[in-house]
């Protein structure tokens, strides 16, 4: 397949709270394009505040691709992401040269870059036992099983407090009866388009104080009251989310508003450092502050 040198997507990465929303509309405005979205939250209709998903006024600068495209009661998975970001782009490449890429979700920003393996599909019986193991044991429960199964994923992943990643291999072994390792480490895809990435850095005292400072500004525009609308889907995967799940424990009665609101801010600030050990991995993303990247545009 001979890449298209004319055609370029732009990928705009960095943690939570670090200006990816902002950079992207300067890009798309720079360029007249559209945005895809990359993150594994937003796509959801019924999530808004919790997900920082960028305001209307923002949402009608420019198309935007997987933003409130599935309901929170739909299975959203990397091959679903896929398939519509890649459809996206080609909509995009008819008659722009430039598409934008931005959101915090590295898994996302890897296989649309890069492609995934193809993962034999999960019984949604085998996804509900695995639910129901982390609801009632957490995490310690998912890694007992995982290694009474699959000993080879539990002593070879780096990731074992990373809930997604332990559920995601016990489906695959449930269901294939393989670990998910042999489905791992295929050959990168060829896109048949230019790639770019811009990584956005913060110090990280800075980075920190915007995190806590969106927390502030999202309880002022009602977090507590979509949190309270969520309560009866709790359950759902797409809620077992930071800023949700900590709200949720609130209703509960298990802590205090205040307390809700402070695990909220430290747990934010955790998966912050979690998305950054991630892209740090990828030699390919050119990091710049904010200003500087702004400048690009």
């Amino acid at each position: 397949m001979s890449a298209r040198t004319d055609k370029t997507a732009i990928i705009i990465v960095g943690p939570t709270a670090s200006g990816k929303t902002a950079l992207s509309l300067a890009f798309a405005a720079r360029y007249s394009t559209s945005i895809i979205s990359a993150d594994s939250r937003q796509c959801y209709r019924e999530l808004n505040i919790g997900v920082a998903k960028p305001s209307p006024e923002e949402l009608s600068q420019c198309r935007h691709y997987f933003i409130d495209s599935h309901s929170i009661h739909e299975q959203v998975d990397t091959m679903i992401f896929e398939k519509e970001a890649l459809a996206a782009a080609n909509e995009i490449f008819k008659d722009r040269e430039m598409a934008i890429v931005t959101g915090g979700t590295g898994l996302y920003v890897k296989v649309f870059c890069e492609g995934i393996d193809e993962i034999p599909a999960v019984d949604p019986g085998v996804k509900t036992r695995v639910e129901e193991a982390w609801r009632n044991g957490g995490n310690n429960a998912l890694q007992q099983w995982l290694t009474e199964i699959d000993p080879d994923f539990m002593s070879s992943t780096k990731e074992k407090d990373n809930r997604v990643r332990l559920m995601r291999a016990l489906e695959v072994k449930l269901s294939s009866g393989r670990s998910i390792l042999e489905y791992q480490g295929g050959q990168k895809k060829q896109r048949d388009f230019t790639i770019r990435k811009i990584g956005i850095e913060w110090p990280r005292d800075i980075l920190y104080e915007r995190i806590n400072k969106r927390v502030e500004v999202m309880m002022e525009s009602g977090l507590l009251e979509e949190a309270r609308s969520l309560y009866p889907h709790r359950h759902l995967k797409a809620l077992q989310t930071v800023g949700y799940q900590e709200i949720f424990n609130h209703l509960d009665g298990k802590c205090s508003l205040d307390e809700a609101v402070d695990k909220i801010k430290q747990h934010t600030r955790n998966y912050a450092k979690r998305q950054l050990t991630w892209f740090r991995k990828d030699e390919g993303i050119e990091w710049m502050s904010w200003e500087k990247a702004i400048l690009k545009t």
